[in-house]
């Protein structure tokens, strides 16, 4: 996983006319809190956040606040909540949870598949039922993502998520085993457009019979 440093300020001050100033001095407000950290509001950088996104994904991201307020504290975390501007896409919020990095996180990992399935040398489809999953590990050993080799599948064979095989240190939550991707025959992808079909040739029969009774 990621590991990004990034400067905040504690602010002192909340609501929307605080949070307009901050925004216009080219910083906006943020949170950061645990379950042993009492909630700190701070101000963030706006470039220095968006430079941290262009680096990768910032929800697989550890970020090392250093946190100024006449000495500097360092903290550990993840982002748990992000509010942008639905037009402009401006950061308005953002929390901050902090982690403890000797203790396992349950995190979503997204899946790679890697191959070509050989049900699909038979006009099979390669059916993505998944894109990523959750798994258990330590923030240091968190994954960019998991590899799904698909090359020996045929038609109708799928992989489960313990099919995967894991790094060293990660593990999944107990009990957990859904299909994730699966091969599907042309005509398993045909059946639902010949319902359809059928049931508008159907209903466009019942039309000319009433049609048809109507004119009696």
């Amino acid at each position: 996983m990621k590991q990004y440093e990034l400067n905040a300020t504690i602010r002192k001050t909340t609501g929307n006319g605080p949070a307009r100033s901050l925004r216009r001095g080219g910083m906006f407000p943020a949170v950061i809190y645990g379950p042993s950290t009492q909630p700190i509001l701070l101000a963030v950088n706006v470039r220095d956040f968006e430079h941290a996104v262009q680096k990768g994904n910032i929800r697989r991201t550890i970020f090392s606040l250093s946190i100024q307020n006449g000495t500097t504290l360092t903290k550990p975390a993840v982002i748990k909540e992000i509010q942008t501007h639905p037009v402009s896409g401006q950061f308005l919020h953002v929390d901050f949870y902090e982690i403890d990095m000797n203790r396992k996180l349950r995190v979503m990992v997204p899946l790679m598949p890697k191959g070509k399935a050989k049900g699909e040398e038979f006009g099979g489809m390669l059916q993505i039922i998944e894109r990523e999953i959750e798994v258990l590990c330590l923030p240091r050993e968190i994954p960019e993502a998991l590899d799904l080799d698909v090359a020996e599948l045929g038609i109708g064979d799928a992989l489960h998520v313990k099919d995967i095989a894991l790094p060293a240190g990660v593990e999944l939550p107990s009990g957990v085993n859904y299909t994730v991707v699966t091969v599907v025959s042309p005509k398993a992808e045909a059946a639902p457009a010949a319902v359809e079909a059928e049931a508008a040739e159907a209903a466009e029969g019942e039309k000319t019979a009433e049609a048809e009774k109507a004119a009696e």
